[in-house]
This record gives structure tokens, sequence and C-alpha cells, in this order.
């Protein structure tokens, strides 16, 4: 772990973050961005995915607070998912505070890589969904298979994070919705409460490295200010190409430092 917070590590730091929030709020994948540069920054592995939860997080609070339309006019049985959110997430916390060290460093190159990889067909998954659901998402066992899914969601962002909101965007699809407004709403609501749940159990147990945290709360709530105007001049394409440029190119270089 680092010892002191000078100015090039907390000026990388920031970057990462205020980069972060400003992803997420676009296109999501913003902890691809986060996580890895706290590792290269001389973070342990564990210590470097808690503090990103929790650094990150506050973004959320935010973006549900833009949703607050969407979320007043959301059917109540998809709230139910918050259930399996929170239960997945202080799981999947608690899985990896019991993770060896050693053995978090060697998953990390491959949950990075599936988190890429997941990001980048994230569109084809959701297109399959739509057209898969059908009547079923009426039925009551589909809607069961659907809080199960979400509880795996869970356990998976409890234990690293990055991806889950498209997996939620995924479950969502399966549910029936369109209105791709509506369901960035409710991904928000579910992510912040993985992440939320997550992040609490990681303050508890001591896990974050909090001069990081601060410094990159605040980017991060910046970033999603300010930087995503940015971003949208841009285009949603181009946002997407460099969060799957990043996550590639982390792993990789992940692998080789192994």
């Amino acid at each position: 772990m680092v010892s002191a917070l000078d100015f090039p590590h907390a000026a990388v730091a920031f970057g990462a973050a205020f980069l972060a929030g400003a992803i997420n709020s676009v296109a999501g994948g913003g902890t691809l961005v986060s996580f890895p540069a706290l590792i290269w920054l001389g973070l342990g592995s564990i210590t470097a995915n808690a503090t990103s939860t929790v650094a990150i997080w506050p973004g959320t609070v935010g973006s549900a607070w833009g949703y607050r339309r969407e979320l007043g006019q959301a059917e109540p049985r998809f709230l139910a998912l918050i259930v399996p959110s929170l239960i997945g997430g202080i799981t999947g916390a608690v899985l990896l505070k019991l993770t060896p060290t050693s053995t978090f460093d060697r998953l990390v190159p491959f949950l990075i890589l599936f988190a890429t990889i997941l990001f980048t067909v994230q569109e084809p998954l959701q297109r399959f969904f739509k057209s898969a659901n059908g009547a079923r998402r009426h039925s009551r066992a589909w809607f069961t298979g659907v809080l199960l899914f979400q509880l795996l969601v869970g356990l998976y962002g409890g234990y690293f994070g990055a991806g889950i909101g498209i997996l939620m965007l995924a479950a969502l699809s399966i549910m029936g919705l369109r209105d791709i407004h509506e369901m960035n709403s409710l991904k928000v609501v579910f992510g912040g409460s993985v992440n939320g749940i997550a992040a609490l159990y990681f303050i508890w147990a001591r896990m974050v490295y909090w001069p990081y945290v601060l410094l990159m709360a605040v980017a991060a709530i910046l970033g999603g200010y300010g930087g995503a105007g940015v971003a949208r001049k841009i285009g949603r394409k181009a946002v997407r190409s460099i969060v799957i440029a990043i996550g590639f190119g982390m792993a990789i270089s992940l692998f080789f430092k192994k």
C-alpha cells in the first residue's frame, strides 16, 4: 500500500475518478477505469476494489435524483429487485473479505476481462433478451427467476462490481421493459443498493484507503456532473470505445504484470 498521498498519486486518482464519473453518467463502466488505476497506484487488489466501490458510490445518489421522475412511474414489482440486490451485495462483500489477497490478485485480470467483454456485447445481449422474453415475463415462475438472476448479479457486484449495470439491464429486458430511461433509473437504484451495502461493509471491515476515497468521491461527483457534457459531445459510441479500450488494455497489462 502507498505510504503517502503525494501530488502525482493524488492527481492520477482524481483524474481516474473524474473520468469514471463522466463515463458512468453516459455509458456505464467507470469502474473499469477507477479500479485498475488504484492497483497501478500501489494499492493491493482487495483494498483497491473496496476503495473504488466506496469512492464511486456517491455518484449514484445524484444519478438517482436525476431519474426521480422515471422512478416514480416504475411498477412497484420492479422495486422488489432491491431485496436480492442488497442480499447479494453484502454476501459478495463478505466473500471478498474472506478471499486471500493472492487468490484475488490472480482473479483480477480475468474479472476485468470478463467485465470488458460483457460491456462490449451489451447491446446484442439486450436485444437477445428483449426478443426472448415473450409472454413468460408475466408468470410468477419467470419473475422468481429474475429475482434469482438479480441475486447473482448482486453477489458479483458486491465481490467485484464492474459490469453489473450491464447485467441489470439484461434482467430488466427479461422483465419486458423497453424504455431505456426507465431501465437506467432502476439500474441506478439496484446498482446503488448493491454497491451501497457493499461499501458499508468495506468501511466497517476497514478495507478502504481513506485518502483516496475522499479525493475520488469528490472527483466522481464532479465528473458525473461536468464531464458528462464532454462525453456527450464526443458521443456515446466514442465513450463506449474508450471504455472498451481501457478495459482490454488494463486486463492485458495486469496479465503481464503477474
